[in-house]
């Protein structure tokens, strides 16, 4: 069937007429009809042709109303992706205190079986290569844990390795803690909880971004190792205080620095990946664990 309107319409023949009647699912024969005075032609295939028309409530409230669909709310995926990233940090906070808190239980654990079991204290002042040898298995260990990916990421091969190296400090420390009196061990411990736990208070709720010391803190490390150096030829006790001081002091922000990249937020620059709750927990242990060797050897200085 061919449409044509002449050149009074310049040639262009009128599209078929609409009627919602006409364009329910039924069965529909096709049409096609001239465009202008060339060859061009539409054709429209015949075929089943789905009902176009508005629903009847709209139709019957008024036919020159509009239909339109209301646009999906995006809103409250936001919101779920952003609980989310929340909910994801949370966990890894989670993850990352209970390690250490276990890690911090076995090597207090240790450290007391070393100063309280007479044998034991004997045979570890008799035999001082002991506490060269765990000092060497710790290296080992933290180089490998730091260098190896999938040794602190892949479950359970990160816990062994966090299990081992926690028990190989704690007997180092224990070794070094047989040289010192329980009573003084024991004042180094209580100095270390209680610097530690205003420090991770501090680190909460301080807007000042200690993230961005990365190479600062590095710079005063090997400044203080050279400092040691020039303590180990002189020999001078108040050259160690010092020493001692200094240590604390950089430990003490270095436990800052490492609290505010495991708690993220929006005053700090660089975080913690979710998925390095091992070595989150194993830097804020041996920041701990620095401190309290520091301030053992302050106490034992000065008394």
């Amino acid at each position: 069937m061919a449409q044509t309107n002449g050149n009074s319409n310049g040639g262009y023949g009128p599209p078929p007429s609409y009627s919602p009647q006409d364009y329910r699912e039924s069965s529909y024969t096709g049409v096609s009809y001239q465009v202008g005075t060339g060859q061009v032609a539409v054709v429209s295939p015949p075929g089943t042709y789905d009902n176009m028309a508005p629903p009847e409530g709209m139709a019957a409230a008024g036919g020159d109303q509009q239909y339109v669909e209301a646009p999906p709310d995006y809103s409250s995926s936001l919101e779920d992706s952003g609980f989310s990233d929340a909910a994801i940090r949370r966990g890894f906070i989670r993850k990352v205190y209970l390690t250490l808190m276990l890690q911090l239980l076995v090597t207090v654990g240790i450290i007391c079986a070393f100063i309280y079991w007479d044998t034991l204290r004997n045979w570890t002042l008799a035999n001082f290569w002991f506490s060269y040898a765990m000092m060497a298995a710790v290296m080992v260990l933290i180089l490998a844990m730091s260098c190896c990916d999938n040794l602190r990421r892949q479950v359970p091969l990160n816990f062994v390795a966090l299990g081992l190296f926690t028990i190989a400090e704690g007997l180092m420390l224990g070794s070094v803690a047989a040289y010192f009196d329980a009573e003084a061990v024991l004042w180094a411990m209580g100095a270390t909880a209680l610097v530690s736990f205003a420090l991770t208070l501090f680190a909460m709720q301080s807007k000042w971004d200690f993230t961005t010391l990365n190479g600062s803190l590095w710079v005063f490390a090997w400044t203080l190792f050279s400092f040691a150096l020039l303590c180990a030829i002189l020999r001078s006790q108040y050259l160690y205080i010092t020493y001692a001081c200094l240590g604390t002091l950089l430990f003490s922000l270095y436990l800052v620095f490492d609290t505010q990249l495991i708690l993220g937020g929006k005053h700090r620059k660089y975080t913690v990946s979710p998925e390095e709750y091992v070595f989150a927990a194993l830097n804020l242990y041996l920041d701990i664990v620095s401190l309290f060797l520091l301030l053992l050897q302050l106490i034992g200085l000065c008394r």
